[in-house]
């Protein structure tokens, strides 16, 4: 049967020893190559976040005004001279030491400005010969002089010089009308400038108080990301038995699982076995039931049969009785290895599998619980240095000067309260200068429009033909208009040009010496000489070894560099040894190396049990179903009914009829034996077979299983034995290592968030730009361009005066006549000639 071929499966069994080693071998190696692994298998924890960054409001960017390029090209030509830093430099020097003004300083000053004083001399002459001229040309008018006869003489050339003096009129009405367009341009955009400086300023202010506001803040997210850490390694060494135990666990996993499970599986096919055990027993015991009664039917009737063949009566039955003295039934069913594999099942039973499984099972589930309990100490005082490291890393906020960024945001907000204080006397002083610029545009415009109607209106009535003394009224209207022009012009000229000087020395000058040098670099220079600020000295505030200029601040701040760098911090606070937890972890780590842990010993199977399961093994490998074979081909060879044809024959011959009924009765008994033979005994024999067969499947995979329960435990018992004291000192390393790293991870990160986030200074160059770009782009180029325009104008009513006075003679009508005739010849009167004597 299939039970005997379950036997070379065990050949095996004696060597697996070596390939036990070989397999504990292979996994002390894996697990000891995982023991070294980085520390990229540590669980990861939660990323620091980014420090905050604070959202700034856009300002404004210099726009060009659209008379940018002419107002600097003239005061480029006015003034072409660099800053003059010596000057500054030693007139200041002067000033502190309280002396006066020295005549070569000022003789220094007014060479620098000789430009300047050159223009203003020009308009100092424009305002005082312009009313003069205008007083005496007046005069001689009212005289009669300088165009005041009201008489023209014609000419043939009378209308060419009427045409050129026109257009050159209406040429220069047209750059005045241009100038007085720029005028209303520019006051408008003062107006927007100023409105437009306040909102920019307050977005300024907003934008340095959003900086200062947020590096404080920065800094305690740093400190508060150290605080994050510290807990997170706490709660780790508070969870160091479920942690720590479970990776302990998972190295063990590898070898004691397979054991558990084939142990767990050998447990479930001895329950298997057992039930087709006690399932073949009731079957044996069923079918001996049966075949001892069919013995003792089969006794019965041959007892019989041999008192009848034995009857001297009986006709040659003495031949017959040798024969079936022969005949005989084997019942017996007694197997002697199946009687050995149930003492040895009884024995595996007996040493009750599943509580060794609950005691591996608990052995390997009480790993954390052990870890907990036996670093309880380590614990404890690994805590209390972790609150000596959270106070270390604390004092970046002692070493970094936040208290200035306080005086600061203090002066800031008194000087936003001063602008609200001052913003409506500022609106109604910006309505004073826009009225008074309106009605200087407006006189201007009078001046235009008196030119514009009298180069409208003369060319309209006027008759080339016509006597200048019959011209058309609207003509003459025309020429009034020019000359009510050139009255307003003497009238207001020197008045705008006392304008136009003023504001030409105010906003030239705040051009040439902010504007300018602010923009090629010239001006950060001069702020960078030592003592040009007094008592300013940053460096020396801050307790620095170098000094920090304004230029070097601003120039770091335009590329949004940290204060980190752009103030020399690094001067200030050693980060490397704020940041530097060494000292605390190697005492932590000191403490772990201290600390032993113990697992306790376990065996997994004693040696009592492993020879329990080996004779369970053989003893399965052992069990023969031949005789059940034997019994069947026996019980199957039995043939009854040849006996009782005999028997009907030896009956057929008898003289008597008793003896030949007997026979016939002991014929039919035999017969009935072999019906209870095939109708009873061979079914139940079939049905024990099918028994034998499925408990032979189930038992010939037992040796299988003892022999992979052996090598399995015997491996995980070797693994044991020889790994857990290494297992649990590397686990216990890398763990340590892991929280460790933590702050490694946080150092780093930390050192790299103060050197080159926190305090990101752009806003502060932004503030810087945005004040230029108010005080030059905004207010200045818009004053710039309306003195510009408004000296574009003065400049051209000088030839506009001259050209009107002179066309206004073709327009007016004239008091005295002078006609002309092209057609006309004139020949000459002879003359009387008287002779004397």
């Amino acid at each position: 049967m299939g039970l005997h071929e379950s036997v070379s499966s065990l050949r095996w069994q004696g060597s697996y020893g070596v390939f036990r080693v070989a397999v504990g071998l292979m996994l002390l190696g894996l697990s000891m190559a995982q023991s070294v692994s980085p520390q990229a298998a540590c669980p990861a924890s939660a990323a620091p976040q980014s420090v905050p960054q604070p959202q700034y409001q856009d300002t404004e960017k210099d726009v060009m005004g659209f008379l940018e390029g002419f107002v600097h090209s003239f005061l480029q030509t006015v003034q072409p001279n660099a800053l003059p830093k010596d000057l500054i430099l030693n007139t200041l020097q002067d000033a502190d030491r309280m002396q006066q003004l020295r005549p070569e300083r000022l003789r220094e000053f007014l060479v620098y400005d000789v430009g300047f004083l050159v223009c203003t001399a020009i308009g100092v002459l424009y305002i005082v010969l312009m009313p003069i001229v205008g007083f005496f040309l007046a005069c001689c008018r009212c005289c009669g002089n300088c165009g005041g006869k009201m008489y023209q003489k014609q000419t043939s050339s009378t209308n060419c010089h009427r045409r050129s003096l026109y257009w050159t009129a209406f040429g220069t009405t047209s750059i005045i009308l241009a100038g007085n367009v720029c005028m209303f341009i520019s006051n408008k955009d003062i107006t927007v400038s100023v409105d437009q400086s306040q909102v920019e300023l307050n977005k300024t202010i907003n934008n340095i108080q959003f900086f200062l506001t947020s590096v404080p803040q920065q800094i305690d997210k740093v400190v508060n990301e150290s605080y994050r850490t510290v807990e997170e390694v706490s709660r780790n060494l508070d969870a160091i038995g479920p942690q720590l135990g479970k990776e302990i666990q998972e190295k063990f996993r590898g070898t004691l699982d397979p054991a558990l499970q084939w142990v767990r599986l050998l447990d479930q096919e001895t329950v298997n076995t057992s039930l087709q055990l006690s399932k073949l027993k009731s079957s044996v015991t069923q079918l001996q039931s049966s075949m001892n009664h069919l013995q003792d039917n089969f006794t019965a009737v041959k007892n019989r049969i041999l008192q009848t063949l034995s009857m001297a009566e009986c006709f040659g039955c003495t031949s017959k009785k040798p024969e079936l003295e022969k005949l005989t039934l084997d019942t017996d069913l007694n197997i002697p290895s199946l009687s050995e594999f149930q003492s040895a099942m009884d024995e595996v039973n007996k040493t009750n599998l599943p509580s060794k499984i609950k005691e591996m099972e608990d052995y390997f589930g009480s790993i954390p619980q052990r870890v907990t309990d036996e670093t309880k100490g380590i614990v404890q005082s690994s805590k209390k240095l972790l609150g000596d490291i959270k106070t270390q890393i604390s004092q970046v906020t002692d070493d970094i000067p936040l208290s200035s960024l306080t005086n600061v945001l203090d002066f800031l907000g008194q000087l936003q309260s001063e602008m609200v204080k001052y913003t409506p006397e500022i609106e109604r002083a910006e309505e004073i200068r826009s009225g008074v610029c309106l009605a200087l545009c407006c006189l201007v415009l009078l001046v235009v429009v008196c030119y514009l109607l009298g180069l409208v209106l003369g060319p309209i009535g006027l008759s080339p033909k016509d006597d200048p003394t019959e011209r058309s009224c609207t003509t003459d209207c025309g020429g009034t208009f020019l000359m009510m022009g050139a009255g307003f012009s003497f009238l207001f000229s020197w008045l705008f040009m006392i304008v136009v000087t003023l504001l030409f020395l105010l906003g030239g000058n705040a051009y040439t010496l902010i504007c300018r040098p602010w923009n090629n670099g010239q001006l950060l220079e001069l702020l960078a000489t030592p003592g040009i600020i007094p008592g300013y000295d940053l460096g020396q505030s801050l307790g620095l070894k170098t000094n920090i200029t304004i230029p070097d601040i601003y120039r770091d701040c335009k590329q949004n560099q940290p204060l980190w760098t752009t103030l020399h911090l690094y001067e200030l606070i050693n980060l490397d040894e704020v940041l530097n937890v060494s000292k605390y972890t190697e005492q932590i780590q000191q403490e772990f190396e201290k600390t032993v842990i113990t697992l306790p010993s376990v065996t997994l199977l004693s040696p009592e049990l492993k020879e329990q399961l080996s004779n369970f093994s053989s003893k399965a490998s052992n069990l023969d179903s031949s005789v059940f074979t034997e019994k069947m081909k026996n019980v199957s060879n039995i043939n009854l009914n040849t006996t009782a044809d005999n028997l009907d024959l030896l009956a057929a011959a008898q003289p008597k009829n008793v003896i030949k009924k007997e026979l016939i009765n002991e014929a039919r008994d035999l017969r009935q034996i072999q019906a209870e033979i095939e109708t009873i005994i061979i079914p139940q024999l079939e049905n024990l077979n099918s028994t034998i067969k499925s408990f032979g499947s189930v038992a010939d995979k037992i040796n299988g299983t003892v022999g992979e329960v052996l090598s399995n435990v015997g491996i995980a018992q070797d693994f044991l034995n020889t790994n857990t004291t290494q297992i649990v000192r590397t686990e216990s390393r890398k763990f340590l290592g892991c929280q460790l790293g933590y702050f490694i991870v946080y150092a780093d990160w930390a050192n790299l968030t103060i050197t080159q986030q926190v305090g990101r200074c752009g806003p502060v160059a932004g503030a810087v730009d945005s004040v230029d770009n108010i005080l030059c782009s905004h207010v200045a180029e818009s004053l710039n361009a309306f003195w510009f325009s408004l000296g574009w104008c003065m400049i051209f009513f000088i030839p506009g005066i001259i050209f009107s006075m002179k066309l206004a003679k073709y327009y007016r009508r004239m008091k005295h006549s002078d006609a002309f005739d092209d057609h006309l010849i004139m020949n000459p009167i002879p003359r009387a000639h008287t002779k004397f004597t």
